[in-house]
């Protein structure tokens, strides 16, 4: 993969005066000299012959963080404004807008930057610069362009207490606000970094900001990914204990059976930065958020953009992507069903198929292998059906389910969503089998090997085990808080708890790893059915599966005994002791069982507590709450509805994860609101509880999916190893060779 080089320094020094320098100072002061010769050439490396570009709306502190940074780096500052434009002009800005109107202001503006030239500068452009396209293509060859992002109201505020009342493009009728909204689009067409400037932070301090973005931006080799199984010793040692994030992607599973996770952890957000985001989008806000997480060598912040207007732009029914209702008392709702398959997958899964396409290699086909508990199949089928043709002649799907383990909508939505590249095939056993015999195969280096030289084909994981899923699912968790915070609930830095249905333990690590980015989660609620073996877990300490079968519930995303990312949320707390989460997952494997620590129980207990709901309370609550609100909730949603309200302790929000559209689950809904005729038939079930006029309505897409004809057209096979790798070979052959 593309890494981006360090840039030669600014300035030459002569040979001779370099050497006698040197010599004075290694002879006098050795430890000095070496202090003196790393600041220098820190400093100086950090943009060589290139130049920072800082770009923003007016009023964003270009020229006064620019000289900031110029000084920092003891290197050349050029302000396109005084510099450039008035020098070229012979008169002020001001002046020439005034002379020529906007348009011809635009285009003599673009001009002037065509013909300027710097190196190993510092240079703040003006704020209607990115405007001209043939003059940022010339500017951005030589540089960095750092986009210095403040939120509109406080632009606002700055331009208002200096009398700024005009600026280019503002015209009768056309307020200064929508021109900064205006603008918008056409800086996040050209920045390489984004710096998030709040209202309060200080020039200094912006300053600070920029060069620590422009040193990450120049280092990818500090964003690196081990195992949850990687020891500590073995980290600097082993070839394969350092991954890149566009090689956790295409990997999946690490080679040693063990999730990869960021190993210098998370990015932090200040208050400010947070705060900053309240009045964004959601697509604005997994933009900033996503930027942070992965390093622009991987994915640069233009294609990033590109992949989340895709994902979210048309797909989702509800233009909030992901709103938050009020239930009621203090319970509040984040809805996660308004994706194109109803359930909260849609977040990652509309988005993980465009980066995977973009990291893999030219070289090679990929088979995606999945393994569902009901709602991820779908959506993986749907999200990799949406790449580019191209994209689909290289990269196939293989979605393995339990036959008899999901919902009939949900068996319905899988096989409907089969496409050329992606197959659903059934199998005779439950979910933890499937997901078990995933890990196995790729985990089996003579079978993958096989495959790569036989077929030229690779296997890549969709599942949650791949690190790139659970982002997506971060930004959703921040947004809830954000929008409450906007809502006027509550004030910033309040804060709130979360309640969520949990089986893999996916969709709740994402929530404690907002909170360790800064949101205020005081405490994560596992919401666990009939399938408790969390909740026992999360109480005592003691993973214990001696003696446990599954339990078919109405809710059967989370019915699951083995939690795949609770392993990454034990190498955390156990401060990354890779051969302490070896030990406890090879006894889980041959005994059945393990069990923590009391210091290590302490700490998951800060962060966690956990309940489960019966069958009964399940449906009850989903009668209970129609009674009262007219709204409906789907199965999961249900379970943590009933937990939330044992658990909380009523002095803060807390807002319930919606996991699923309750469409998805008919013949349970329709039991629940106690409709003695059920239908067999999938779609007949929907057109039933659409008739009730239901809030939410019944979700479109699984209308439309259930239309389709030869919706039971799939394969089944036995729990067989075997017969598993036999069906991936067999699909192998069928789409690429």
């Amino acid at each position: 993969m593309f890494h981006v080089a360090q840039y030669r320094p600014l300035r030459l020094i002569t040979q001779t005066s370099l050497s006698n320098m040197c010599l004075k100072l290694m002879l006098s002061r050795p430890v000095a000299f070496a202090q003196i010769w790393k600041s220098w050439f820190s400093s100086h490396s950090l943009v060589g012959n290139k130049n920072i570009i800082l770009m923003g709306p007016p009023g964003a502190g270009k020229t006064t963080i620019g000289r900031i940074v110029g000084q920092k780096l003891d290197c050349p500052v050029i302000d396109i404004d005084d510099d450039v434009l008035e020098t070229t002009w012979n008169m002020s800005v001001s002046e020439k807008l005034q002379d020529v109107g906007s348009e011809q202001f635009l285009d003599e503006e673009g001009k002037a930057l065509l013909k300027f030239s710097a190196s190993g500068s510092v240079i703040s452009l003006t704020g209607s610069n990115p405007m001209h396209a043939a003059g940022m293509q010339h500017v951005k060859k030589n540089g960095i362009v750092v986009y210095l992002d403040v939120p509109t109201a406080v632009i606002m505020s700055r331009l208002k207490s200096i009398k700024v009342d005009r600026i280019v493009g503002q015209s009768p009728g056309v307020s200064l606000k929508d021109i900064l909204q205006f603008r918008k689009q056409f800086y996040k067409r050209w920045y390489d970094i984004r710096v998030l400037c709040g209202g309060d932070i200080t020039a200094e301090v912006v300053a600070e900001k920029v060069l620590d973005a422009v040193k990450r931006y120049q280092n990818s080799e500090l964003e690196t990914f081990v195992s949850t199984r990687c020891s500590r010793s073995g980290r600097s040692t082993e070839e394969d204990s350092h991954k890149y994030f566009s090689d956790v992607v295409t990997e999946g599973l690490a080679p040693d059976g063990g999730l990869f996770v960021p190993e210098r952890g998370l990015p932090k957000f200040t208050a400010g930065e947070w705060q900053s985001l309240i009045e964004a989008t959601y697509i604005e806000r997994a933009q900033v958020i996503l930027e942070r997480c992965i390093h622009p060598a991987d994915i640069p912040a233009s294609k990033l953009a590109e992949i989340i207007g895709t994902a979210y732009g048309e797909n989702f029914t509800c233009s909030k992507i992901a709103p938050v209702r009020h239930l009621a008392g203090n319970q509040f709702l984040l809805e996660l069903f308004h994706g194109p398959t109803a359930s909260f997958k849609d977040f990652a899964l509309q988005v993980v198929p465009h980066m995977f396409a973009y990291c893999i290699p030219r070289s090679c086909n990929y088979l995606v292998l999945v393994a569902t508990s009901g709602d991820t199949g779908s959506a993986v089928l749907d999200g990799f059906s949406r790449l580019h043709d191209t994209d689909k002649q290289r990269i196939a799907v293989m979605n393995f389910f339990p036959e008899d383990g999901v919902s009939p909508i949900q068996k319905s939505q899988m096989i409907g969503c089969q496409k050329e590249n992606a197959w659903s095939i059934g199998v005779k056993s439950d979910f933890d089998f499937c997901q078990t015999a995933i890990k196995r195969i790729f985990t089996n280096s003579g079978y993958t090997g096989f495959l790569t030289v036989e077929y030229g084909t690779a296997l890549a994981a969709a599942n949650s085990i791949n690190w790139a899923r659970l982002l997506p699912q971060i930004v959703y968790h921040a947004s809830a808080y954000l929008d409450l915070v906007h809502q006027g609930i509550m004030p910033f830095g309040s804060p709130v708890d979360v309640c969520i249905p949990t089986g893999n333990f996916g969709n709740i690590l994402a929530a404690l790893y907002a909170k360790m980015m800064g949101i205020p989660i005081r405490k994560c609620i596992c919401a666990s059915n009939e399938n408790n073996v969390l909740t026992d877990f999360i109480k005592t300490g003691v993973y214990d599966l001696r003696g446990r079968k599954l339990i078919p519930t109405f809710s059967p995303a989370v019915d699951i005994l083995k939690s795949s990312n609770l392993e990454r949320y034990l190498h955390l707390i156990a401060n990354e002791d890779g051969q302490l989460v070896t030990q406890l997952y090879n006894q889980l494997e041959n005994q059945g069982h393990f069990q923590l620590q009391k210091d290590l129980l302490e700490k998951l207990q800060q962060d966690l507590v956990a309940g489960w709901c019966s069958e009964e309370d399940c449906l009850a609550a989903i009668h209970s709450v129609y009674s009262t609100t007219g709204y409906i909730l789907d199965t999961h949603t249900a379970v943590a509805k009933v937990v939330a309200d044992r658990l909380q302790d009523r002095t803060c929000p807390i807002i319930i994860s919606s996991t699923a559209h309750y469409s998805k689950f008919a013949p349970a809904i329709l039991r629940a609101l106690r409709i003695a005729e059920i239908k067999q038939n999938p779609l007949s079930q929907l057109h039933l509880l659409s008739s009730y006029s239901p809030l939410p309505p019944v979700h479109w897409g699984l209308l439309e999916t259930l239309k389709k004809k030869g919706n039971d057209d799939h394969q089944v096979c036995a729990a067989d190893m075997s017969m598993l790798m036999s069906h991936i070979e067999t699909l192998i052959q069928n789409h690429f060779m």
